[in-house]
Order: structure tokens, then C-alpha cells, then sequence
């Protein structure tokens, strides 16, 4: 079962976000540790991702008056490709219409095959850059 809970460990959640970007980091020869991911998640609203009651991913969402920015939305390697990250773009959704949005937006990096699951969920590609896609879809 899918849940989700307020993160309590920051850097036990930037590690899951370290560990899932790595081989990415060293394709960009960006030089990127977990408490630089700590840094920059602090002030996000962050959710753990939870499958039978443990934490396997992590949501970070940012408001503004454009919508709600997906910050990050990571799934521990060995529980991706079983739905969770499409039921947690739900559950990003959910907090967005709770939060009084009507906009979900991203930035995904254009080798990342989290690409196709946005695709597949209704985000559009609104702008690229030369390493992004940045994506949104509208929501009721």
C-alpha cells in the first residue's frame, strides 16, 4: 500500500534523492553532495513516499501564484517501475488542489526516463534547455 507522511528526516530523504541522481550528477560532472540536497530542500514542503509503511521516495513541492513546482519526486531504485511515482503525481495533485492551484509544473532532466512517466501522466513541455524539458499540466 502507497501512503504518504511529512518528511521527519531531511537528510535520510536527501540521501534517497543523492543516491537516485548520482549516475546523472557524474553524466553532467556536477559536483553535488547529500548535504547540498539538504540545503536546498529545507525550506520545500517535503513528503515521504511510503510502500507497506516504509519510506521508498520522496515528494518536495514549492508554491507560487504560477501553481505548484515539483521540486523532486524520487523512488528508491528498487521500487520503481510498480506505480508509485505516477500515484505519487497524483498525490502532488491532491496537494496542489488542497493548496487552492490549478497548475502542476517540473523540471525533469531530458536523459532521465522520469520524462516519459510525465508524458504518460499529461505533463506537456513548455520550454527546453540544453540538459531540461520543463513540463506542466493543468488540474480542476
Amino acid at each position: 500500500m502507497i501512503s504518504y507522511q511529512s518528511t521527519a528526516d531531511l537528510y535520510a530523504s536527501a540521501d534517497i534523492t543523492f543516491k537516485n541522481m548520482r549516475s546523472y550528477y557524474e553524466h553532467d560532472s556536477v559536483n553535488w553532495e547529500q548535504s547540498k540536497i539538504h540545503e536546498q530542500i529545507v525550506d520545500l514542503e517535503n513528503w515521504d513516499i511510503l510502500y507497506n509503511a516504509s519510506v521508498v521516495g520522496a515528494i518536495r513541492l514549492a508554491f507560487d501564484n504560477d501553481g505548484c513546482y515539483i521540486r523532486d519526486l524520487q523512488v528508491s531504485e528498487k521500487f520503481q517501475n510498480n506505480g508509485i511515482g505516477a500515484a505519487a503525481l497524483t498525490e502532488c495533485e491532491r496537494l496542489a488542489i488542497k493548496a487552492g492551484v490549478n497548475k502542476l509544473r517540473l523540471r525533469v532532466l531530458k536523459i532521465s526516463p522520469a520524462y516519459h512517466l510525465y508524458i504518460k501522466n499529461g505533463f506537456e513541455v513548455d520550454k527546453e534547455e540544453d540538459r531540461f524539458f520543463y513540463m506542466s499540466r493543468k488540474i480542476s
